[in-house]
């Protein structure tokens, strides 16, 4: 079979591996981009709530969120070629986060502060003023609907941390092949259909990769950004074993089920955390919301050893729960009948912090544990993986010697350390809020 020789082989198109493709070949490396799926973004990338927000745990994941928010609201000069197919549009709707148990939103609000990030801290008579369409009851903990509990009348009343900057991507895999089309544009090729069965070696560095079809593809440097196959990749190499925080396919389900009247995109709806509820809901284009959980305690996770071995469909138990949650929260909200949503897998680390990191392989790096609240990074990951190989190439070992990567916009560095695989694992809400 046929042998190529390129500079970059990136195992993975969704929105990270096409970011790091339009990074590396608009500096000038000749990459090439493979992937199981059919289309840029048409893996994880496409199930995304596309969720553009700053409430993270941490300096380094705070500053790398509102650092890339300035690239998705000037999405179409990030990218900097206009894509035939549409540009994928931010739709700005603020971002209210319930302040409940466990949560007081007050290490945020400091680094918010630090960073110049705008917000407001609204009393429940605040929140009702602006939202009619809410209850501002506390029903913590997150129950399941079988819980006798679940049912009990609020107990306290919930005053919310408001941001008015964020809002979501209107389009997560339109924006992926935005991101596709600017690095075709700068040389990147772009294989579908194709899948990774060997990772191969020169030594003790790595050489390249090997297709099921025979293909070889010789490259200095392979990039995982794999998405739900990228612990599976991570074996292939032989790096999995070593890493401290570890990373596997998680099943869930996203529902998008039309929106009560005073809750939709038309009524200044905003984004939504509920950790009181265990749910995050955002309205969407067509009078709909998209919905989904924060992982409470009392829902099972559903981890995958095979990320081709899933159903994709919604179930009843599960979407019935979710429902329910939501009727508490927006009281006009009527259950649907139908079935509305997907299944989908994502890849989340022990600690849901994401791995920008190299690897005890020299030349083998991984954008890993993205899914679930990493779409909004995707703009700077290129970024990091090209500092990462150069750190490499001038002989710094990052392990060591953390890497950082300055903010454009406040001037400030983001330690990659923070997402180092050999991290002791960080300390954050543990769900997808991370």
């Amino acid at each position: 079979m046929s042998t190529t020789k390129t500079d970059v082989v990136i195992i993975g198109g969704g929105v990270m591996g096409a970011s790091i493709a339009l990074e590396l070949s608009r500096h000038g490396r000749k990459v090439v981009v493979i992937d199981k799926g059919g289309a840029a973004g048409a893996g994880s990338t496409s199930a995304s709530s596309a969720i553009i927000r700053f409430t993270y745990s941490n300096f380094n994941t705070i500053l790398m969120a509102w650092e890339n928010a300035q690239h998705w609201f000037n999405w179409n000069q990030f990218v900097g070629i206009e894509d035939p197919d549409g540009m994928a549009k931010y739709i700005q709707t603020g971002y209210l986060v319930f302040l409940t148990e466990g949560y007081d939103g007050l290490r945020q609000r400091e680094l918010w502060d630090e960073f110049g990030i705008p917000y407001e801290v609204l009393s429940p008579e605040e929140v009702k003023k602006r939202w009619p369409a809410f209850e501002t009851g506390k029903f913590y903990p997150p129950k399941a609907i079988e819980d006798p509990a679940f049912a009990d009348d609020p107990y306290d009343q919930l005053s919310a941390l408001f941001d008015p900057l964020s809002g979501f991507m209107d389009d997560p895999m339109l924006a992926a092949h935005n991101l596709a089309h600017a690095a075709k544009h700068h040389g990147a090729e772009f294989l579908f259909h194709k899948e990774v069965t060997e990772i191969i070696r020169d030594g003790d560095v790595v050489s390249g990769v090997v297709l099921k079809t025979g293909e070889r593809f010789e490259a200095p440097i392979v990039i995982n950004a794999a998405g739900p196959h990228a612990a599976a990749i991570n074996r292939m190499a032989g790096v999995y074993d070593e890493m401290k925080v570890h990373h596997r396919p998680l099943r869930q389900e996203v529902f998008s089920p039309p929106a009560p009247k005073g809750f939709r995109l038309e009524d200044n709806a905003p984004v939504v955390a509920d950790l009181d509820l265990g749910q995050y809901f955002r309205p969407h284009m067509g009078d709909l919301l998209n919905v989904g959980t924060t992982e409470p305690a009392c829902d099972p996770l559903h981890f995958l050893d095979d990320a081709d071995n899933w159903n994709d469909s919604v179930s009843v138990e599960f979407f019935e729960r979710v429902m329910l949650r939501l009727a508490r929260r927006l009281p006009d909200f009527g259950i649907p009948h139908k079935l509305l949503g997907i299944g989908a897998l994502y890849d989340v680390t022990d600690d849901w912090i994401p791995l920008y990191d190299k690897s005890s392989l020299p030349g083998f790096f991984m954008a890993c544990g993205t899914s679930g609240n990493q779409f909004k990074n995707a703009p700077l990951v290129g970024k990091f993986m090209r500092t990462l190989i150069e750190a490499q190439e001038q002989g710094i070992d990052h392990d060591i010697t953390p890497v950082e990567v300055m903010g454009e916009f406040t001037g400030m560095p983001i330690n990659l350390s923070a997402f180092s695989r050999l991290r002791t694992q960080a300390d954050t809400a543990g769900n997808v809020m991370g």
